[in-house]
């Protein structure tokens, strides 16, 4: 009672309402920048149980936006680490890590287990996947996106209201949208956006009304106007989701999906000795690394230096974030150089890894 007395004496909440919340569950995916913010207001608030999905680790340019972690969490993984320090704020509280991907293989058995679903999320095909799973379990998701020093907030699929797919039925074109990495976002605005998820998610608990299902609220921060845009629900989306119920796998949108084909991350690497990689960012961009075996050729000039690739084996491509490093291992297969993927992470990845001098 004295935990929660701030939420008990309101008479929006009061006792039964606490209640409600300490019976909720719900799944959070992605403990990145939108994540954190929504965890700690989810967990003080009483959320019974808590759910959190995320197969990244902690890196120090997360610091100055995932106020969740600290240096004591470098290196780990996200979901794990956040679990420790929610556990902190809260006991009273169950919290299960995810410390993995969600994947068509996962998502709708792990959904029926929660009420809500969290997005903090930062890539196109895992937010399709999130809205179909969403979709054919009946779960409301809780949707947050940032970009530089703007954001968004929507409700969707709550109470047969409009989905992710009914506001973008067709996904960008691949390698187009950038993330927090390429072209940065202010510190706080994560915390902002995501403040306004778990709002969100206590306002569909506790039954309040104006649950932004519907609406898709804007914010600009600079200025601090907001706007509001109508989302119809579109039938023909919903539909298409639902005729694929037993073979979700036909729903990817694969333009920035994690890809084993595609993608992979250093610890996956068994013989760094024998990998050729290839930093294909800008002269300008920074930080700059220094490997024995590493060519720099910016994107735009790989096909001119195709023969020097196509004689390598084992070839890593990195960028700055590993969103057009996808891109470019893609190209790079079409012209025929078979072993190249792409470094998951990018630079800051190869960075942490081996814990280079930066110049």
């Amino acid at each position: 009672m004295n935990r929660y007395s701030r939420h008990i004496v309101l008479d929006e909440i009061g006792p039964e309402g606490q209640d409600r919340l300490s019976r909720a569950r719900v799944l959070v995916i992605g403990a990145g920048g939108l994540g954190c913010p929504a965890l700690q207001y989810l967990a003080a608030a009483g959320v019974g149980t808590i759910g959190i999905m995320d197969f990244d680790v902690v890196e120090e340019s997360n610091l100055q936006r995932q106020v969740l972690f600290g240096t004591s969490s470098l290196g780990k993984n996200k979901a794990l680490a956040a679990k420790h320090r929610l556990q902190d704020l809260n006991d009273t509280i169950e919290i299960v890590a995810y410390p993995e991907a969600l994947d068509h293989g996962n998502a709708v058995a792990l959904f029926e287990k929660y009420d809500i679903v969290v997005d903090g999320t930062d890539t196109i095909g895992t937010r399709y996947l999130i809205n179909d799973a969403a979709v054919l379990t009946n779960r409301p998701v809780v949707y947050g996106a940032i970009f530089k020093f703007e954001g968004q907030v929507a409700v969707f699929n709550y109470n047969s209201g409009p989905t992710y797919r009914c506001l973008f039925p067709k996904p960008p074109k691949a390698g187009s949208v950038a993330n927090c990495s390429e072209v940065g976002v202010m510190g706080v605005l994560p915390g902002i956006i995501g403040s306004m998820q778990a709002n969100e998610v206590l306002k569909i608990i506790l039954g309040l009304p104006s649950v932004l299902s519907g609406t898709l609220f804007c914010l600009d921060i600079r200025s601090m106007i907001s706007s509001r845009i109508k989302i119809l629900r579109n039938n023909s989306e919903v539909e298409k989701v639902m005729q694929n119920a037993n073979n979700l796998e036909a729903l990817r949108v694969a333009d920035d999906c994690p890809s084993t084909s595609v993608e992979v991350s250093l610890s996956a690497l068994d013989d760094l000795e024998g990998v050729h990689f290839l930093d294909i960012r800008e002269p300008h961009e920074t930080p700059k690394v220094h490997l024995d075996r590493c060519l720099e050729i910016p994107m735009a000039q790989i096909e001119e230096n195709l023969d020097q690739l196509q004689s390598l084996d084992n070839l890593v491509v990195f960028c700055q974030s590993g969103v057009r490093s996808i891109t470019a291992v893609r190209k790079l297969k079409e012209l025929g150089v078979e072993q190249c993927q792409s470094l998951r992470g990018g630079v800051w990845a190869l960075v942490e890894h081996l814990k280079l001098k930066l110049s």
